[in-house]
C-alpha cells in the first residue's frame, strides 16, 4: 500500500513538471500550433521514397564535405610530392592535388571519407533526376505544384555545377582536362567568351584563381542555395499536401497515409540509415576517382578513355556527335560544333524543362487542381514526350564513351559515330510513337477488363459448335481505381489525343 502511494505521488509530480515544461515552452514557441502537422499524413508507395533518397544522400554529402574541409587545401601553388604514395614521389603538383593523396593515403578514413562523398553526390544527382521523372510522369508538377516543379529543375541544375564544381577541386589529370573542356565552351560563345573565361580562370588558362573559386562556389554559395531550395520545397510540399494515387476514400480533396509522427517519421528515419549503409558499402567496396592513378594536371597531357562522372557524360557526348561545323563572321569564327552542343543545347533543355507545367496547361486548357497521380498509360502524349527525352539523353550518354565502345567491340569509330548521329534524330520520334501506341493498347486493355472481366485462360465451346474464353470480373477495388481515372463499362476509354496532352 504505501508503495504504491509512493509511485502515485511520483507519477503526480512527473505529470505537473511535464505540464509546467509543456506550457512553459508553449509560451514561447509554437508547439501547439504543430500538434496537427505531427498528424500530417504521407503516402505509403515505393516512388514516393525517391524524393527522401535524394535528401538523405544531400545529407551524407553535407557532413562528410564538413570533414573534407578540414584536410583539403584549395591552392595552385606548385610543391613538390614527397607522400605516402611513392610512385609519385618527387613530382611536381599543386597544393590542391597533394592534399588530395594526403587525405587518400595518410588521413585515417580519408580514402572512405572521400569516396563515400563522391557516391554520395552521384546518387544524389541520380535520385534527384528520377525523382523528377516520376513528378513528370504521374502528373505531379500540375495545378498548385508548378512553383515545386520549377524548384526541382533548380535544384538539378544546380546540383550539377556543384557536382562539376567538385569533380574539379583535386586537380589531378582528368579533373584538370574537363576543366579545359570547360574553357573551351566558354570560348565558343560570341563576343563575349574570351572576357568570361578571362573573369573565371584569372587570367589564361590554367591559371592560379580557379581552384580557390571553385572551392569557395562548392563549400558555400551552391550548399547554401541548395539548403535553401530543399527547405522551401518541403515546405511547399507540406503545405500542398502530397499527391497520391487513386483508391477508395483517396479524392483530389485529401491525402491518404500514414501519420508524420509516429509511423512515418520512424520509417523515413530508417530509410536514412538504409542510404548511408549503402553509400558507405559502396564507398568501402567500389573504387571510384582514383586520382593518384591520373596523375596532376598538365597542360601538355590528355588522359586516354577519359570519362567524365555519368551526369555530365551526355554533354560529353553532344560535342562528340556534332560535326566540326564553323563560320567566319566579321573577322571572328563562330565554333558551331561546340556553341549548340555544349551551350544552346543544355540551355534548351533546361528551358523546356522550367516551361512544361505551363505549356500542357495551355494546350490542355486544363486548369483544375490536381492532387491525384496520374497512371502514365493515361497520358499517352505526355509519357510518350517522356520517354522520347529519356532515349534522347540516354543516346547522348552513350555516345559520350563511343572512343570505350568502338574499342570494346571492336567497331569503327567514325561508323559508331555515324550511327549515334543518326539514332539522335530518328530514334526519340519514333520512341514516342511507340509509346503513345502501347499506352492506348493498355487503356483497351483496361476497358476491355472493366467491361468483360479478367481472363481466366479457360477456353469452353459454345453450343454452336464455336470456342469462347471465360472472364471473372475484377476486385472492387481495381474497378473503384479505374473508375477513377475516367473508365466506364460499356464506354471506349477516353482517348487523351482528342482532348488534351
Amino acid at each position: 500500500m504505501l508503495l504504491r502511494r509512493k509511485r502515485a505521488r511520483a507519477g503526480a509530480r512527473a505529470r505537473d513538471a511535464a505540464e509546467r515544461t509543456g506550457g512553459w515552452v508553449d509560451g514561447r514557441l509554437p508547439v501547439s500550433e504543430g500538434g496537427g502537422l505531427l498528424r500530417k499524413a504521407f503516402p505509403d508507395h515505393w516512388s514516393f521514397l525517391l524524393g527522401e533518397i535524394a535528401l538523405y544522400s544531400f545529407v551524407v554529402l553535407l557532413l562528410t564535405g564538413v570533414w573534407l574541409t578540414l584536410f583539403f587545401h584549395p591552392s595552385m601553388t606548385e610543391v613538390v610530392y614527397a607522400g605516402s604514395y611513392r610512385q609519385l614521389d618527387g613530382v611536381r603538383m599543386s597544393e590542391a592535388y597533394r592534399s588530395t593523396l594526403h587525405i587518400s593515403f595518410d588521413v585515417r578514413g580519408g580514402l572512405l571519407i572521400r569516396q563515400l562523398h563522391h557516391w554520395a553526390a552521384l546518387v544524389f544527382l541520380a535520385a534527384i533526376g528520377v525523382h523528377l521523372l516520376r513528378v513528370f510522369f504521374t502528373g505531379a508538377f500540375r495545378r498548385p505544384r508548378e512553383v515545386n516543379w520549377v524548384i526541382g529543375v533548380t535544384l538539378f541544375l544546380l546540383a550539377l555545377a556543384e557536382g562539376f564544381a567538385g569533380y574539379s577541386l583535386p586537380d589531378d589529370l582528368l579533373s584538370g582536362t574537363g576543366l579545359r573542356i570547360a574553357q573551351g565552351v566558354m570560348l565558343s560563345i560570341p563576343v563575349a567568351g574570351t572576357y568570361l573565361s578571362m573573369f573565371v580562370f584569372g587570367g589564361q588558362f590554367p591559371g592560379h584563381e580557379l581552384i580557390p573559386r571553385l572551392y569557395s562556389v562548392h563549400i558555400l554559395l551552391i550548399p547554401g542555395i541548395l539548403l535553401a531550395l530543399v527547405t522551401a520545397h518541403l515546405i511547399l510540399v507540406f503545405y500542398l499536401k502530397h499527391t497520391h494515387w487513386a483508391g477508395r476514400g483517396r479524392t483530389d480533396r485529401n491525402a491518404v497515409g500514414k501519420p508524420m509522427f509516429p509511423q512515418f517519421a520512424a520509417s523515413s528515419t530508417g530509410l536514412f540509415f538504409m542510404v548511408s549503409g549503402v553509400l558507405t558499402l559502396l564507398a568501402g567496396v567500389a573504387q571510384i576517382n582514383p586520382v593518384w592513378t591520373y596523375g596532376p594536371y598538365r597542360a601538355d597531357v590528355v588522359s586516354t578513355g577519359s570519362q567524365p562522372d555519368w551526369y555530365v557524360g551526355f554533354l560529353e557526348g553532344s560535342l562528340r556527335l556534332v560535326p566540326p561545323w564553323e563560320t567566319a563572321v566579321a573577322g571572328h569564327t563562330v565554333m558551331w560544333n561546340v556553341l549548340l552542343p555544349a551551350v544552346v543545347l543544355p540551355l534548351a533543355l533546361f528551358a523546356v524543362l522550367y516551361a512544361y507545367p505551363f505549356l500542357e496547361r495551355k494546350v490542355t486548357g486544363d486548369d483544375d487542381e490536381h492532387h491525384l497521380c496520374d497512371r502514365p498509360r493515361d497520358r499517352p502524349v505526355r509519357t510518350g514526350l517522356g520517354v522520347a527525352a529519356v532515349c534522347f539523353y540516354g543516346l547522348l550518354l552513350a555516345a559520350g564513351g563511343n572512343d570505350i565502345l568502338a574499342h570494346s567491340f571492336k567497331v569503327s569509330l567514325n561508323t559508331l559515330t555515324w550511327v549515334f548521329r543518326i539514332a539522335v534524330i530518328v530514334v526519340p520520334p519514333v520512341a514516342l510513337l511507340v509509346t503513345r501506341g502501347v499506352c492506348l493498347a493498355l487503356q483497351e486493355a483496361d476497358h476491355e477488363r472493366l467491361t468483360e472481366g479478367e481472363e481466366t485462360g479457360e477456353i469452353r465451346q459454345t453450343i454452336a459448335g464455336g470456342y469462347v474464353e471465360s472472364h471473372e470480373p475484377i476486385d472492387e477495388e481495381r474497378r473503384y481505381v479505374l473508375r477513377s481515372y475516367g473508365y466506364e463499362v460499356g464506354e471506349p476509354p477516353p482517348r487523351e489525343g482528342e482532348s488534351e496532352s
